[in-house]
């Protein structure tokens, strides 16, 4: 399950959302310690920082938007950015925004890419070519597109297959750079996760998600009451236009500071456990296309509108396959014909009635499983390798594969029987671990940004 930090801005209408899943979004979470092994959390607006020195001597200040510490931005980058985002929004139906408006939310999630990127850099982090491709062969794949024919597609679209891929590399650095955050700062305890586990359990709901949209008014990273004054005054004003009748997704494209501005405000689908503290007691008594009354946070005030609501329930049923199998490894002394003159032989033997777990305790390279005369125990799906997989998945309780290789080595593997096994307990605690990871990644990432933005020198030289 992906927890998406989405960065869809410009995106291709196609190919918009198969950006934002493949390269926009933080990685998975690590599995709990707990248990044997990708949508989405809600963003706060990073106010931008405080303006206190001047650009640099020398600087063509007619083409440029913004300085980001010793970067800048183009005006001709922004002008193709907001080109791209009118063609997104208009995609969605929703009104467009005075063109200052959108510029000025454009550039602001501008600047917040650059600074990162400046950040990977630092840290040394950088995306293989073979990492862009295969990013670039999924977005064709969930277009019904060649990669050869992706550059058409794009081209179709008024978007430059070189930049597309170069945003696309931006993206998953990104990616990276948050992941590696997380991993840092992120810390979740037994006991937080015997708590949600609780706490899910007593609901008895913890299946139900919500998707839910919000409009952000942010406060500076340290806010004096002023501050304070001016969010509460502005979040106000923009209530009052949603009780008159103003579209909300208008009113986020317009007004919101979050990231998720330029797509209505939509954060997606999430389970209460994965809402912010603040904003799960209000939605889940709220109904579809409800909005709430002004809600702060140490990130703002907040508006929040539940667009819809799906309810499941399931017991978590997997076919578990006990199997034992002999491995012989090439090595130093043993090379790649050698091992599978010697694994055939071990084949031979045994159709012609040699003892399976003699055999693998003697020769099996498998050290863990050899001394049980070969014996892996129970295997859950995906357990093992996919040629181990694929090889097991075809035999029937008592049958033997022939000699197939891995890339440990070369096996032979008997399945001796198969069972089917309730997991909803240990599905539950990695869904626990899950909501919790989404709900504290957002404070840790948005923590992380604020100090970010509020260190870094910015100028913007339009639509401020």
């Amino acid at each position: 399950m992906k927890i998406p930090f989405c960065r869809a801005l410009g995106a291709p209408i196609l190919l918009s959302a198969a950006l934002s899943t493949l390269a926009a979004c933080a990685s998975t979470p690590p599995a709990p310690a707990p248990v044997a092994a990708p949508a989405a959390t809600s963003h706060a607006a990073i106010p931008a920082a405080k303006v206190t020195k001047a650009p640099a001597p020398g600087t063509l200040l007619d083409g440029v938007a913004a300085v980001v510490n010793d970067d800048v931005i183009l005006k001709s980058e922004l002008d193709a950015q907001v080109s791209d985002a009118e063609r997104q929004i208009q995609a969605r139906n929703t009104p467009l925004p005075a063109l200052d408006v959108l510029q000025k939310q454009v550039l602001d999630e501008m600047v917040t890419n650059r600074i990162e990127l400046q950040q990977a850099a630092n840290r040394g982090i950088t995306v293989s070519d073979d990492s862009v491709n295969q990013a670039l062969t999924r977005v064709a794949q969930r277009n019904n597109v060649t990669l050869d024919q992706l550059p058409d597609t794009l081209k179709k679209q008024g978007y430059e297959y070189d930049r597309f891929r170069r945003e696309l590399r931006d993206q998953i650095v990104i990616q990276n750079l948050e992941q590696q955050v997380l991993n840092d700062d992120l810390h979740i305890t037994q006991q937080e996760l015997d708590d949600q586990m609780r706490a899910d359990q007593g609901s008895g709901d913890s299946e139900t998600q919500y998707h839910v949209a919000q409009i952000l008014v942010a406060t500076p990273f340290n806010p004096t009451p002023d501050d304070v004054a001016a969010a509460r005054k502005k979040t106000d004003t923009i209530y009052q236009k949603l009780k008159s009748g103003t579209d909300f997704a208008a009113a986020a494209v317009a007004y919101s500071e979050g990231q998720n501005a330029l797509q209505g405000g939509d954060i997606g689908w999430r389970k209460a456990s994965e809402l912010p503290t603040l904003f799960a007691p209000i939605v889940t008594q709220m109904s579809p296309g409800d909005y709430s009354t002004p809600i702060q946070s140490a990130s703002g005030f907040h508006i929040v509108k539940l667009i819809d609501v799906k309810r499941s329930e399931k017991k978590v049923m997997v076919t578990q396959t006990h199997a034992r199998h002999i491995l012989v490894r090439t090595s130093a002394i043993l090379n790649e014909q050698q091992a599978k003159t010697k694994i055939q032989a071990l084949y031979d033997q045994l159709k012609a009635g040699a003892d399976f777990a003699k055999l693998a305790t003697a020769n099996s390279d498998d050290p863990g499983s050899a001394k049980q005369g070969g014996d892996l125990g129970w295997l859950d799906p995906g357990a093992v390798v996919p040629a181990f997989q694929t090889a097991m998945d075809k035999l029937q309780p008592g049958e033997m594969s022939e000699p197939f290789q891995s890339q440990f080595g070369w096996h032979i593997v008997q399945v001796l029987g198969r069972r089917q096994a309730d997991q909803t307990e240990d599905d539950r605690r990695n869904r626990a671990y899950q909501a919790i990871f989404a709900r504290k990644s957002e404070e840790v990432i948005q923590h992380w940004l604020s100090e970010l933005k509020d260190s870094a020198f910015i100028e913007y030289h339009i639509g401020q």
